[in-house]
Formats: structure tokens, sequence, C-alpha cells
């Protein structure tokens, strides 16, 4: 004969008493109901009835100072919420200092979000897992004024977009649709697919910056045109021809742009265009996103024609070592000039 064990009572909740309950509690002691038969009336195990009473007895003086002991439920529930508080996993604050003072510094200084600090710091094993906090409790300790950063100084959290409606009507295209663009590109699998566009500086007469994304390993190329125009961008790409000799066709294999009008002659170098449709920006959302990287170094309204060459090309520095998530926190200058050294050993570079 098999043997069963037979449970009679259902497993525990565990729930903490309520300010309800630790008034019944207060209400039936008067009444004199014993602890035993107060945990009965409520549904609960005598020994947090115990424990409860415990904890709200206090010793009270009559007017004939002497002394009396009673429970009340205010006390009790004040007693809770002080042990509550100290519950919780410990802040490692203290034992993370070293991590911290090497994120203030990157954010500050460098320029980095708190996830490529991370991510970084995990990736070259800069610290050991003891030592750092992940990236949401980073992002914790800056709501908490805990390090030196401040909420302002994070790009993408205190910047804030607005909606444009505008209409799509009447805008035609340069040359081939976005749609007709391969797979191939759109899987980014394959080396030498860009997106193309131009950032505005301070006024109409001021500078212009083109910028050109690689999409596999978003690399970043910022040349500084006189003007907005479409002879400006075709001069700035005889210049990249010049550069990269024997090899820009298999580095420069596309170009996806938008319909501004200083983008109606890239068709003559011989490269594969695409052009976006009419205020459809997420169609470029890489070299859009990295435009935005630049504005955290070149705010609107900075004048480019005031800005040196050096200083456009440690803006660009900058956007190519800036560590990616979506790269693996590897950075986009590693990965590009890895592509170029393989196309390189094929193929000479002509000066």
């Amino acid at each position: 004969m098999v043997l069963t064990k037979e449970y009679t009572s259902s497993p525990h909740t565990f729930k903490h008493l309520t300010p309800y309950e630790r008034g019944k509690i207060c209400a039936l002691l008067k009444e004199g109901f014993s602890p035993t038969q107060i945990a009965k009336k409520l549904g609960r195990h005598r020994s947090t009835i115990y424990r409860e009473i415990k904890r709200g007895t206090t010793t009270q003086l009559r007017t004939d100072l002497t002394t009396y002991s009673a429970y009340f439920p205010e006390t009790g529930q004040a007693v809770y919420e002080k042990n509550r508080s100290a519950c919780g996993r410990k802040s490692k604050v203290l034992q993370v200092d070293s991590f911290l003072r090497y994120a203030e510094q990157k954010i500050l200084k460098d320029k980095w979000s708190p996830d490529a600090v991370v991510g970084t710091a995990r990736r070259e094993k800069i610290f050991d897992s003891s030592s750092m906090v992940c990236t949401k409790t980073l992002y914790n300790y800056i709501d908490r004024c805990l390090l030196k950063v401040r909420n302002i100084d994070l790009f993408i959290k205190t910047r804030r977009k607005p909606k444009k409606n505008a209409s799509r009507n009447h805008k035609r295209l340069y040359g081939k649709s976005i749609s007709e663009r391969p797979d191939s590109i759109e899987k980014r699998e394959e080396f030498g697919h860009w997106e193309i566009d131009t950032v505005l500086g301070k006024r109409s007469s001021d500078n212009v910056l083109l910028t050109l994304t690689e999409r596999k390993t978003r690399y970043h190329l910022l040349l500084p045109l006189a003007n907005k125009t479409a002879e400006a961008v075709d001069e700035a790409l005889k210049r990249l021809k010049t550069q990269y000799g024997s090899i820009f066709s298999r580095v420069f294999k596309s170009i996806t742009a938008d319909n501004g009008s200083e983008f109606a002659n890239l068709n003559v170098h011989g490269i594969d265009i695409y052009y976006a449709h009419p205020y459809s920006a997420w169609e470029r959302a890489t070299n859009e996103r990295h435009n935005g990287l630049i504005r955290r170094l070149i705010p609107k309204g900075t004048a480019i024609k005031e800005l040196s060459f050096s200083q456009i090309e440690r803006v660009q520095n900058w956007c190519n070592t800036l560590p990616r998530k979506i790269l693996g926190y590897q950075q986009p200058a590693e990965l590009f000039f890895r592509e170029i050294k393989r196309l390189t050993s094929k193929f000479k570079i002509h000066d």
C-alpha cells in the first residue's frame, strides 16, 4: 500500500499585513481575543500576529504617572515601513567608483552614451563584472545625481523632435527610386553602399557639410562644401574618386540620396544612385542618425565657414571611433579600414 501525503492547507502567499488588518488586530485585542483567535479570524498564521503585536506595542504613561503597555496599529505600521526601507539590494556605488569615474570621463569629455561606456568596458574587459554596473543601472545613477553627469549632458535623452506634416504631392525623383534598390543593399551584408546628405550651417550663405555614411560599417565622411549646389557636391565626389583611385568603384558601389537639388547630378560618376521617397528620412536612417551625432559637437546655428579643416576632421574621427552597440561595440573605423585593407590586398591605390 502506497501512502500519499495530503496537504490540508493552500500554499502561503506571504502577503504583508495591511493598515486595515492592523486596525482589526487592535480592535479584537480590546475585545479580549487572544492572538491565536485573531489569527483565525484574519486568516493569518499566529506567528504573524504575535510578531505584529510585539512590533506595535509601546509603553504609555497614565495621568497618575503609572505605566502600561498597549498595541497601537499606527506604531506597528511605522515600524514596518522603517524596516521595509532598509530592504532590497544594497547600492554598488562605492564598489564601482573607478568605473563611475571612467564613465564620467567618457560621457562628459568624449561625448559617449552610457550604453557605449558599458558595452566597451565589457568588450575590452577594462573592469571585471563585479566592478561595474549595467547600462540601466548607470542611467539610474545619473537620474539620482550620483555622478557628475546630468540628464542634460545626454544628447538623445533630452532631444525632442516635433512631428511635421508635409505634402508628398508634386515631388519628382532625379533617378531610380529606392524601391528598386536590391535586397543585398538592404541587408547590409555587402561593403560599399552609402547614404548621402548635407548638414547646414548658420544661414543660407554659410558653408555646408556633405555627409556620407557607409551602411555596413557605419563609417562617416564629412566633406566641407562652399555652398549647397549640385556643382559643389559633384566636385567633392570627384575628390573622393581621386583619393581612392582604382578601388573607388568598389568602395562606392551605390549611394542613396534624398531629392534635394544638390544631388541632381550624382549619376555622372558611374555609381548606382537611388533616391528616397519625398519626406521619408527614415529610408536613409543611418545617415540621419549620424547627422544627429554631428550636432552634438556642431549644434544648429554654428557657422560652418568658421570651422577649420582640422576641427571638421576631429568631428569625423569622433563619429568613427564611437563604439556602437549595433556593431558589437566595435568602432566604425575598425571595420571600415578592415574592408579597405581587404580591397587593397587585391588592388593598388593610386595617389
